[in-house]
């Protein structure tokens, strides 16, 4: 399975919006659900948003919840996170993930994007 690429990084102010973009360029058949996670300066590399690539079921930090969107696009091999009213908090590298188990904790993820920077000024 290629490695997925994530663009769409950028620097935008606070209360702004931002689509990032992964590109899976190949879903494997044993890929059980995919998503985004960030690392912000001075912390762990966390979940943010995540989904089942079979039942569509989604999952949403608390920090983001009301605020960020993940979809998917099956046929282009995509997935997408809308953010919308980004905080200075929001700044950091996110990182698109998939993984054949489950994507609870960076520990089940089985392949990584390179992440992509999101700066968010105030």
């Amino acid at each position: 399975q290629a490695r997925p690429v994530e663009s769409g990084g950028t620097s935008v102010q606070s209360g702004g919006s931002l689509r990032i973009i992964c590109d899976v360029a190949e879903y494997s058949k044993s890929d059980y659900c995919m998503g985004w996670f960030r690392q912000v300066p001075g912390k762990e590399r966390e979940r943010v948003s995540t989904v089942s690539l079979y039942t569509r079921e989604s999952y949403y930090a608390d920090f983001v919840k009301g605020r960020f969107t993940i979809s998917q696009d099956n046929a282009k091999n995509m997935i997408f996170l809308e953010m919308s009213n980004l905080e200075a908090e929001d700044t950091g590298v996110y990182f698109c993930a998939a993984s054949d188990s489950n994507c609870q904790s960076t520990g089940s993820i089985t392949h990584w994007g390179q992440g992509t920077q999101v700066t968010v000024s105030s």
